[in-house]
């Protein structure tokens, strides 16, 4: 029986993807669980290429370097296109709606898409879209809970974004809400 969960978050610089799977590293951490994160990025420090591998395990991690995945949280065409492929028959992919136009064949994978970006500005804050995304995503698939991520989203925000924290507590309800309860803003195609 498998123990571990790989996930792969992808999307541009400034998208929020090394943040994102650095949280839901650290919440995994304060659960007791073995973690690896393991960012790759362009030079670019805004718009350049940026991604991460979480690895969150009930066991010892052998390696950190894997080539597929059973999930992925994808922020745009260019990271849907390099990283479907690679998730496992049976995977979850999540995808942000407005900057993923282009969708792959169904192929034996879950595809769900999250309109973040919208749900965010509903918020009154369009840099909780990432926070939204994993919300929905740990709603599909509960490796940590949202009481441990918002410990760590307490441990790693910068001072000056302190005043985040309840938008981001909401930004995690909310996605979890559309998530499991998908209405005409977050399409869902089963595997």
């Amino acid at each position: 029986m498998k123990t571990s969960h790989e996930l792969i978050i992808a999307g541009f610089g400034g998208q929020g993807a090394l943040s994102m799977g650095q949280i839901l590293a650290y919440a995994a951490t304060l659960e007791g669980k073995n973690v690896s994160w393991m960012p790759s990025y362009g030079p670019e420090m805004r718009g350049g290429t940026a991604n991460c591998i979480v690895i969150i395990s009930e066991g010892r991690i052998s390696s950190p370097i894997v080539t597929t995945f059973d999930s992925a949280i994808v922020l745009n065409q260019p990271s849907m296109d390099k990283f479907y492929p690679l998730v496992r028959e049976g995977g979850l992919v999540m995808a942000e709606r407005s900057t993923v136009p282009v969708l792959p064949d169904a192929s034996g994978k879950e595809l769900t898409l999250i309109n973040a970006a919208l749900e965010a500005d509903a918020l009154g804050a369009r840099q909780v879209a990432n926070t939204l995304m994993l919300g929905a995503f740990l709603a599909k698939r509960p490796l940590v809970k949202l009481e441990s991520v918002l410990k760590a989203l307490d441990k790693v925000l910068p001072p000056h974004r302190k005043h985040l924290l309840e938008t981001n507590r909401l930004a995690l309800e909310r996605g979890r809400e559309v998530a499991l309860h998908p209405a005409t803003e977050t399409e869902h195609h089963p595997a």
